[in-house]
């Protein structure tokens, strides 16, 4: 018996051709003959660019507020051969996908080699926030929730697309100014920064200034070390660490592992 795909079965495929072009290629979609090809690469394409237009004007809002000065828009990036070439090629929501138009968006802006001394700083800043956004969502949270004091059973682990950035400028002083009604170019402090940026599960984008204890933290973090080795690579007491990690837990850069 020839099982009949149910209605939401069907619909969930369309969606599915229409965020994602390799699979809209594919010969198991062409075979089925579910919709026009041509029309619904015309709504691909529209659907693509109103996607990462939305993303592009909330994650490079920095950028766009210096388009005086730079004279670059970034959504303006969205209208350029180099985007229709991505076309063939976009996931929607892909990290891998985020990425390729974040690098398209900071390439543009920086082309105008504006007198902005903090603009390469701001550009990393920009993407690595589009980047870390992407991906899939956790719609159930299957990870222990007790504090980190609590899971020593556990092995903590940075989670996969967690960004730390070593910057020349501080830029968090900066970007409410930029923000503002400004006719001088506000400046940013030249002092290294670094900051995390990093997701919860559920798809919450956040940003804190880090230390060299947070960043040892990070790097050594493989879901292997014990707290008490860990606390020994970075050369933290366990109290301290089990505080950091606790930090780090509620902004979504580390989780808790059982190990292999």
């Amino acid at each position: 018996m020839t099982r009949v795909p149910s209605d939401r079965a069907l619909q969930d495929d369309v969606i599915r051709a229409l965020a994602d072009a390799p699979y809209r290629a594919s010969a198991d979609w062409r075979r089925r003959g579910l919709a026009d090809p041509d029309r619904l690469e015309r709504y691909a394409h529209f659907l693509a660019r109103h996607f990462y237009y939305e993303r592009i004007v909330h994650f490079f809002k920095y950028s766009r507020a210096l388009t005086r000065v730079t004279g670059r828009a970034p959504e303006a990036v969205l209208k350029s051969p180099a985007f229709d070439a991505l076309l063939p090629t976009l996931v929607l929501g892909s990290r891998e996908t985020a990425m390729s138009v974040a690098q398209l968006v900071t390439a543009h802006v920086a082309a105008g080699g504006a007198p902005v001394p903090y603009l390469a700083d701001l550009l990393r800043y920009e993407e690595a926030m589009m980047v870390v956004e992407a991906g899939p969502r956790a719609w159930r949270d299957g990870t222990p929730t007790e504090g980190a004091g609590s899971r020593e059973r556990y092995a903590p682990e940075k989670v996969e697309g967690t960004v730390l950035l070593d910057l020349a400028y501080d830029l968090p002083t900066v970007l409410p100014k930029l923000l503002q009604p400004w006719t001088e170019l506000p400046q940013a402090p030249e002092r290294r920064t670094k900051l995390l940026v990093a997701r919860s599960p559920h798809g919450r984008v956040a940003v804190a200034k880090s230390d060299e204890g947070v960043v040892a933290v990070i790097e050594l973090a493989d879901g292997k070390r014990t707290l008490e080795e860990l606390a020994a690579g970075t050369g933290l007491q366990v109290v301290e660490l089990r505080q950091t990690l606790q930090g780090l837990v509620d902004l979504g850069a580390v989780r808790f592992s059982t190990g292999s």
